[in-house]
């Protein structure tokens, strides 16, 4: 399969008027079902719907539009609504490419995605964006792309593999079907006016697309506005009632969350089900989704459920997937409800409630039918360039990872993590020298941590202290490490952290458990060191291997992924750690692992 065609309205317009008048017959023709509009809110039996050239034609009595070709599919009173939208993710969460993604997600019903590859832009850059962009062409599923606008995340605090400042987005806003800019985390440097946001945000509103936002402050007081006024429209960060409120409130487009770390839906959608407010400014989203979620719970399939299992109108809940997010990225005139002249993206589900997605179609052909693909997908294979991106000025050794005191009983800063908690406490402890150096003491739930720059080659590194995972034994890497992802290691003793770093580099880049030089478990992710063009079963297989593997080392969490993949990321308060050193978030600045030391 090559590069995806679409046929646009202006080119199969009087197709479609012809199919509608029955002077030509439809392609497809879906009979007796029941409609979701939502365009209207309300559910309509013993609708039919006719398509031609990949597009709705007619809906209603469509049986002057049958004749001996036409495909005709009794829906028997089935559930038809337009197929689901996702307003924000990250397909690089998922540890598969985007076929494998669209692989995983279609039979659930997610048809469009609006994705931000942020992740692999801190990594390659403007290559890494076009390679999504680019293998979103060749799939069923509308992969549409927002510009990532903050790469990096923390200018000063980290090193990237790349830089995209407003002149990068200015040319990836030309490409065909990109339709914004992607999460401006950088809340900081938008209400202090900075130069370089203000000027990535002017080139997308001069462009006429939308800006998403990533608001993770305290709604009151003039932030919110002051966020807003600079042109931002959207955000994905509300975890609670009043956050969500607040935002709709102003007009801002809320973006609830359901992925497979992130849990708010019970939380925000109260905003909607407690003030019987109008939802039209609601988007459902997954933002990051792990393989295992895929196969275990489905997409926005599962967040949908969610959203109705807290108590709102199912219907609504469709809109929050399909019209609502099309009309926020402008993309309503072809996409979002079942209307004549709009594609022929269409679910057939068995139980509104349960949302039992029986079958979808994409374009007016069939693409999954009982939760099976119908379609076979493209393989896909990244150029090798990409596949080598673990760059280390040598072989990683004990002494990388030593730490000298400087006397016999220090006190150190260390992080102290909590269970499906973002954020991290600085926890002072006095702690022991032996021989001039500090050791991680896995007896009080001391772990070293450590941070290797991996793109440039340079290698500079810093080491630190982590408590909370539990571990007793052995090391675990990764070089999923937000945003930078550098490669990120967290371990009782020196040796085996220089063990997990090296299998890591050789392998070029994932996730790995090691104990006495041993590896237990390995997850391959050689695209930029974060997804694996493997089947997305084989590599939930992998993790599945690897969080067991994490419990035998003695990690009491309960999933410890993306806890452990925040450790690096300094936009979260109180203590984080890149290859730059320890970072204060709450003061932005540096400070010394030993209390009471210099910078």
């Amino acid at each position: 399969m090559g590069e995806r065609k679409e046929n646009n309205l202006h080119d199969v317009s009087q197709t479609l008027v012809d199919v509608a008048m029955g002077r030509k017959t439809a392609e497809l023709v879906i009979k007796d079902a029941r409609l979701v509009n939502v365009h209207t809110a309300e559910i309509i039996p013993g609708t039919d719907v006719a398509v031609a050239e990949g597009r709705i034609a007619l809906v209603g009595d469509a049986s002057h539009t049958i004749g001996p070709e036409t495909t005709v599919i009794d829906a028997a009173g089935k559930y038809l609504t337009p197929g689901f939208l996702d307003g924000h993710i990250h397909v690089e969460s998922s540890m598969v490419n985007v076929t494998g993604f669209a692989g995983a997600v279609m039979p659930h019903g997610t048809t469009a995605i609006f994705m931000d590859p942020h992740e692999i832009a801190n990594v390659l850059g403007m290559e890494g964006i076009r390679l999504m962009h680019e293998e979103g062409n060749t799939v069923p599923l509308r992969v549409f792309t927002t510009v990532p606008s903050c790469v990096p995340a923390a200018p000063g605090m980290e090193d990237a593999g790349a830089a995209i400042g407003p002149e990068e987005v200015r040319e990836v806003l030309s490409w065909e079907g990109v339709v914004g800019l992607g999460e401006m985390m950088n809340f900081p440097g938008v209400l202090a006016n900075d130069p370089h946001v203000h000027a990535i945000i002017k080139e997308t509103l001069a462009a006429g697309k939308v800006v998403t936002g990533h608001y993770a402050m305290p709604t009151e007081g003039p932030g919110l506005h002051a966020y807003m006024s600079a042109g931002i429209s959207s955000c994905h960060e509300s975890v609670t009632k009043e956050d969500a409120l607040a935002k709709l409130r102003r007009g801002m487009y809320a973006m609830l969350r359901e992925g497979s770390a992130w849990h708010d839906v019970k939380e925000t959608i109260r905003a909607v089900t407690e003030h019987n407010i109008d939802s039209s400014y609601c988007i459902l989203c997954s933002d990051d989704t792990h393989p295992e979620t895929l196969l275990e719970r489905g997409h926005l399939n599962h967040v949908v459920l969610r959203a109705i299992q807290e108590g709102l109108n199912p219907i609504r809940a469709i809109q929050m997937v399909t019209i609502n997010p099309a009309r926020y990225f402008n993309c309503d005139k072809d996409l979002g409800s079942i209307a004549p002249g709009k594609y022929a993206d269409m679910l057939l589900i068995s139980d509104l409630t349960c949302v039992e997605v029986d079958t979808v179609f994409i374009a007016g052909n069939l693409i999954a039918d009982k939760g099976k693909l119908q379609t076979k997908l493209p393989t896909h294979k990244y150029p090798v360039s990409v596949r080598h991106s673990v760059r280390l000025p040598k072989t990683l050794e004990e002494a990388d990872f030593h730490i000298k005191a400087p006397n016999t009983t220090p006190t150190i800063r260390a992080m102290q993590i909590s269970e499906a908690q973002v954020g991290t406490k600085e926890l002072q402890l006095q702690v022991p020298a032996q021989n001039g150096l500090i050791h991680a003491d896995p007896t009080k739930d001391l772990a070293k941590v450590a941070v290797f720059e991996r793109h440039s080659g340079k290698g500079t590194h810093a080491v630190g202290f982590v408590t909370g995972f539990g571990f007793t034994r052995g090391a675990v890497a990764s070089t999923v490490a937000h945003d930078s992802h550098n490669l990120l290691i967290v371990g009782t003793n020196d040796a085996d952290m220089a063990v997990a770093g090296n299998i890591l580099a050789e392998h070029g880049g994932g996730m790995v458990a090691v104990s006495e030089g041993e590896v237990l478990a390995l997850v391959e992710l050689p695209v930029a060191g974060l997804m694996s063009d493997q089947p997305v079963e084989e590599v939930a297989q992998n993790v599945a291997a690897l969080a067991k593997a994490w419990q035998n080392l003695g990690c009491t969490l309960v999933s410890p992924f993306m806890t452990m993949a925040l450790l690096s990321l300094p936009v979260i308060p109180d203590l984080r750690i890149t290859n730059r050193g320890l970072v204060d978030v709450t003061k932005f600045d540096f400070v010394n692992l030993f209390v009471g030391a210099d910078k």
